[in-house]
């Protein structure tokens, strides 16, 4: 099979992105997993479809690196909005892109015909528990949680897609590829979660590292 793709990342986070707007993909999960991996594929965070949209300018359509469908990627959004414009399938400035049944807005500042920097109005943080979705409680802010025999807080959120917040210290020594996985499969998020790991450095500055469901860790993740 022969596609033509481009791969691109917003702050470190990788996607291989497709231009559907005249053809749709067949099996987009099995090609995600492919081209994903880092070794015998492409190598990225998962696959991007930009596609043509009655509700918006474009929609977006995202897999994880294991092929499951995503319903947002923040990062992903933003460079969507730069493909469409400097690859002439749009002119305008500002534009509205579908994913997963969401529409978010998007400001794109132009130098010399390319666009430079790309803000997206992500909407309001969603607190409720069942729209998270997450298993328990009326809003968990700071709430407990036992993940691999240890007690953590977390705050859960969801920006179109599912978070668990949580602070702590040391994250640089953390074993993420081992507690990452057992968040995102922990039985109170029945559509798994992405978590992060958060150590305040001072009252300017955090340090974050990320678990993405599907993904892994990555070094970036917009709604994040």
């Amino acid at each position: 099979m022969k596609m033509k793709f481009t791969k691109m990342h917003g702050i470190g986070n990788d996607y291989v992105y497709m231009d559907c707007t005249r053809e749709r993909l067949e099996n987009p999960g099995e090609i995600a997993r492919l081209v994903s991996d880092r070794h015998k594929g492409i190598g990225s965070d998962g696959l991007i479809l930009i596609q043509s949209s009655d509700e918006a300018d474009f929609e977006m359509a995202m897999y994880n690196a294991d092929g499951s469908y995503g319903k947002m990627c923040g990062n992903g959004i933003r460079c969507v909005a730069k493909y469409v414009y400097d690859n002439g399938l749009t002119d305008k400035t500002e534009i509205s892109v579908i994913s997963g049944g969401a529409v978010k807005y998007l400001k794109l500042t132009v130098e010399n015909g390319k666009v430079k920097k790309v803000r997206v109005n992500m909407g309001e943080p969603i607190l409720k528990p069942s729209e998270i979705p997450v298993v328990e409680g009326d809003k968990l802010v700071a709430t407990p949680i036992v993940v691999d025999n240890q007690v953590y807080e977390m705050t859960c959120v969801s920006m179109g897609n599912p978070h668990a917040v949580v602070f702590m210290d040391g994250v640089d020594d953390l074993k993420i590829e081992e507690i990452g996985p057992k968040f995102e499969q922990h039985e109170r998020f029945p559509d798994r979660v992405n978590t992060e790991f958060v150590e305040r450095m001072d009252r300017k500055n955090l340090k974050m590292r990320v678990w993405e469901r599907g993904s892994g860790e990555t070094m970036a993740c917009g709604t994040g």
